[in-house]
């Protein structure tokens, strides 16, 4: 039996956990990007593309992240599509966090006073003008603190992309374990891997809820 070490423990989660940096980046990035989009449709085109995008969002939002990652990983398979582990968890968590990160945004720009777009459509500015110039850089400053707020649900989700085979930190804390027969330890570090990554993003978002709430008063 191989007797792991503290510092092989350690060691090894820490490689482990690039990939769960690396997943989260994309899984955030890719979310805003799609959850942009969606909202921009969502704002400006009619009353049945703003259904189709709630249903998108219901979806997401209604069923659990452990199936849609089941369902990118081998719903795709019987689909004759063979995708790998960082395929499939990188398209599934953008969706979820898309469905989530586009709610968010559109409740900051339903929370702008309507008389900024009554303002924005007296001087002659077209939609997209009054999202641009007007609209969207209100919504974004409210937006902030719960945007990054949300990456800690993120971060917390790629935990399940282990159940697919996907080796990020928590997978790799169960393979370890298994080797070295110390569970307890190994799971106590993996959740400290974790802490450290979600805490300086909780008190960031803390941080700029205090800032924004200041600014209003």
């Amino acid at each position: 039996m191989i007797e792991f070490t503290l510092w092989d423990i350690l060691r090894n989660l820490a490689l482990a956990l690039r990939w769960t940096v690396a997943l989260s980046l994309i899984a955030f990035i890719g979310g805003g990007l799609v959850g942009g989009t969606l909202l921009c449709l969502r704002i400006g085109l009619g009353r049945k593309t703003q259904r189709l995008i709630g249903a998108y969002v219901a979806l997401f939002q209604g069923t659990p992240l452990l199936m849609q990652l089941f369902l990118a990983y081998f719903g795709l398979a019987l689909l004759g599509i063979e995708v790998s582990a960082w395929t499939a968890a990188s398209l599934a968590l953008t969706l979820y966090t898309s469905a989530y990160l586009v709610e968010i945004w559109r409740g900051c720009v339903e929370a702008v006073p309507r008389g900024q777009w009554e303002a924005a459509r007296s001087l002659a500015m077209s939609f997209g003008e009054q999202l641009r110039h007007v609209i969207l850089p209100q919504a974004a400053r409210l937006a902030i603190a719960p945007t990054v707020g949300f990456l800690v649900q993120v971060i917390k989700g790629t935990a399940l992309a282990s159940v697919i085979g996907f080796v990020e930190l928590t997978k790799a804390g169960g393979m370890i374990a298994n080797a070295s027969f110390k569970p307890f330890l190994v799971f106590g570090c993996v959740a400290l891997f974790y802490f450290a990554l979600c805490f300086p993003v909780s008190l960031a978002a803390q941080h700029l809820e205090r800032k924004q709430h200041g600014r209003a008063a």
